[in-house]
């Protein structure tokens, strides 16, 4: 007999991908939590999603919220099946033209956000298992101009989620999986505000990925857990070649942002 799903946590899911990604957790049956920094946000996204979904306030960056959100889905699901690290913030431009606070708030946001998230549902998944899926970024697999100190960020959470996940391997628990789902550029609210900015190119240089692509990625990782899969697969190739051989990407970088510039003239032009 199937076992009757449990309990999912979405962070950043008052909007965007994450409401998306809450929809589809809830579309298989789960019992879905939507958090997000401004509740009611949250709260107007569970009511859309419906089918029994609930929402609370929960700044990632803070242990105790990310507990807490964790302690809710318990008290009412009674496990947690599914947590998916989603919550992220992105400011552009050159590290040095950035306030300290903009540089601490992208590390605490989606590096420790993702450390939060990720101990607390390893924490509630040890006797039961789970799947623990974090959106990550193509920018956690390589440089970034215009994006240092959120490559940086987002480096951090890849690095974090695949030794962690060794350390689970390593302790003999092999029911907690760990998934990093890396998209290129989303055309999301975090995105929509960046085309008049120049530090932002990069983000544009490719096809500019739908929500619902990434969502069905989600949907195959989440069937069969994946450590790592790029979103599209050909870029995450492109991208881990210019790692590999970093005095070739530096010297293709200035026509890949040119191309950037002109998707976001374009996209400009349409408004």
């Amino acid at each position: 007999m199937t076992q009757a799903r449990g309990g999912a946590v979405v962070t950043g899911a008052g909007r965007g991908l994450g409401r998306q990604i809450a929809a589809l957790l809830a579309d298989r049956g789960y019992q879905v939590l939507v958090t997000d920094v401004d509740e009611s946000t949250a709260k107007a996204a569970a009511d859309e999603i419906g089918r029994g979904a609930t929402a609370l306030a929960v700044d990632v960056s803070d242990p105790a919220q990310v507990e807490a959100a964790r302690d809710t889905i318990l008290a009412s699901a009674g496990r947690l099946d599914v947590w998916v690290n989603n919550a992220g913030v992105l400011l552009t431009g050159p590290a040095w033209e950035q306030t300290p606070d903009q540089r601490r708030l992208m590390i605490e946001v989606n590096a420790i956000g993702t450390m939060n998230g990720t101990i607390s549902a390893i924490q509630a998944m040890r006797d039961t298992g789970g799947h623990i899926v974090n959106i990550v970024s193509l920018a956690g697999l390589s440089a970034v101009p215009g994006e240092a100190v959120y490559a940086a960020s987002k480096h951090a959470a890849i690095g974090f989620s695949l030794s962690t996940l060794h350390d689970l391997r390593l302790a003999g628990i092999k029911d907690i999986d760990i998934s990093c789902v890396c998209p290129d550029g989303i055309w999301t609210p975090m995105l929509y505000d960046k085309l008049d900015d120049p530090s932002s190119a990069l983000s544009f240089s490719g096809k500019l990925l739908q929500p619902e692509d990434v969502v069905t990625t989600v949907s195959k990782v989440l069937d069969k857990p994946r450590l790592v899969t790029a979103v599209p697969g050909w870029r995450g190739w492109l991208v881990r070649f210019g790692d590999t051989f970093p005095a070739v990407g530096l010297a293709l970088i200035p026509s890949i942002v040119a191309q950037g510039r002109r998707t976001q003239r374009k996209l400009m032009a349409k408004r």
